[in-house]
């Protein structure tokens, strides 16, 4: 794998880790566990597109991501709705008019594990 590949991997998880124990907080901060499930997603796609060499512009758009990697993440396709919605979170959730709740967070939490799941098992790389 590329070094460039597993930095973004490594950034993903980081994410992956914060929303995950966000979640479990006394008083979950909704809001940032929605940002940070959306980031994790977001660099999990960077980073197999990072390794299949494919160019990709600085977006946090999923969709735009997702388009990117010529339909080789399969069980991604049919969520395109899903990544849409969570793409949401990527910059208006750290704004003031965007208000996440429980339900929000946890099915932002069950997209970006998808996301997670998906990738990593590409790459050979164990659930956690």
């Amino acid at each position: 794998m590329k070094p460039r590949t597993i930095e973004w991997i490594e950034r993903a998880e980081g994410d992956w880790t914060m929303a995950t124990r966000e979640s479990q907080a006394t008083n979950p901060i909704w809001n940032g566990i929605c940002f940070l499930s959306q980031q994790s997603a977001e660099k999990y796609l960077k980073a197999y597109l990072e390794e299949a060499g494919t160019a990709f512009p600085k977006t946090h758009d999923l969709v735009v991501l997702l388009n990117l990697t010529g339909g080789v993440l399969t069980n991604l396709e049919t969520m395109r709705a899903d990544l849409a919605h969570l793409g949401v979170f990527g910059i208006s959730a750290r704004y003031p008019g965007v208000h996440a709740n429980q339900a929000a967070a946890n099915q932002s939490l069950t997209i970006a594990s998808m996301v997670r799941d998906e990738i990593r098992q590409f790459f050979g790389l164990p659930p956690q």
